[in-house]
This record gives structure tokens, sequence and C-alpha cells, in this order.
């Protein structure tokens, strides 16, 4: 079966690393999308920026002549340009996951994530929709990353670990066995989380204690 190319909304950050995830995997990408006009016209990678992402010109081709996927690290205009995609083109937008990213058959993943080279999705576990797994990230079997997670590089989730939508773990964290990350809850950067994290409390350390 046929891939449609994907258009990459976002032309800054995890975009360009966006762009060389499809490659990995032989799809063709577009164009890209951007409201910084000055990237209007020119070329990442050899795939041209051509609008802005409200543009409907371009956006009206999701669905039909390409997929999406939805570029930024910043959750509030992430959630905002999925629901634009969903409500306008009726639409989920698609996997970024590269071809040195291991998912296992066993586990379940949902739409719109972003999942990095070397990166470890284990048998039995959940990465929901949106999320953002960055390079050398390890989820254990049976964890369950909700709707808009970000998982730094380097990080471990443990074995039943739960992580509640929108949380952000740094870099190189590691959250042992059982624990549930909250809600909006933030763990800084080589933390070790050995206990549950309360919605939206920011955590740091070893062990991880709040700021």
């Amino acid at each position: 079966m046929e891939q449609n190319p994907v258009m990459i909304i976002g032309a800054k950050g995890i975009g360009k690393v966006a762009l060389e995830i499809f490659k990995s995997n032989n799809m063709d990408v577009y164009c890209f999308l951007d409201d910084d006009r000055q990237l209007h016209n020119t070329e990442i990678g050899e795939v041209s920026v051509l609008g802005s992402t409200d543009d409907d010109g371009f956006l009206k081709y999701i669905g039909k002549k390409c997929d999406a996927f939805v570029a930024t690290d910043d959750n509030k205009l992430r959630a905002s340009l999925v629901a634009t995609i969903i409500e306008k083109r009726k639409v989920m937008p698609v996997n970024a996951v590269h071809q040195r990213a291991y998912v296992s058959p066993d586990a379940a993943i949902g739409y719109g994530n972003f999942i990095n080279a070397g990166a470890i999705i284990n048998v039995g576990a959940t990465v929901s929709n949106n999320c953002i797994v960055h390079s050398g990230a390890i989820v254990e079997q049976d964890a369950v990353l909700h709707n808009m997670v970000q998982l730094g590089s380097g990080s471990v989730v443990g074995a039943g670990v739960v992580v509640e939508e929108l949380a952000f773990i740094g870099s190189g964290v590691t959250i042992v066995s059982g624990v549930t990350i909250g809600k909006k809850a933030r763990i800084g950067a080589g933390s070790v989380v050995v206990a549950d994290v309360k919605n939206g409390e920011t955590v740091f350390g070893n062990p991880a204690k709040a700021v």
C-alpha cells in the first residue's frame, strides 16, 4: 500500500528531526508549514517551507493528498494544531517513529507521537497520543504514557509506571517501577523518582523531592 507524503507542521526544533525520521523510513515529506514568515520560501533538507500553520490552501490537502505531523514541543501550541487537524480535516496526525527505535509488536501506540532514534517502547507499554519520546529513552513493560507526555533523552520509565497527561520528564531521569507521575508534573533532569508525584508538582534530585 502506497503511503501518502507527510506535511510537517512546525519547521524548527523537532520539525527538523521529524524530517530525518520520515526519511529514515523512506517516506516522502510534502512540505513544512511554520508561522515564522522569515522561513517561508526557504528549504530545510531540500523540503520547502510553504506557508503558515493556519493556511487552508495547504491544510486542505491533509487527509486527501498527504498526512500531517505536528512538530513542536510547546504543549499549548501542539494541542491547538492537533485540534485544528482533527476538526478541519477529520483525521489524526501520523506518528514519527525513527527506524532505529524499537517498538514492541505488543505495545500500544496512539497517534501523532514522536519517537526518536534509540528509544525503546517495551512489551505491553502504552504510548497514547501526541507524546514526545527523545533519543535513547526507555518505556518499560506495561508502563503507560498518557496524552502529550514529553520524555527526555536517556530517561527510563520503569515497569508499570503511569505518567499522566501533559507531564514533562527531563533528560536522564529514572522512574522506578510502579510509580505514578501526576498530570502536568515536571521531573528535573537526572532525577531518580522513587515515589508518586502529585498533579502539577515539580520534583528534582536523587531521590526526587518537591521543589
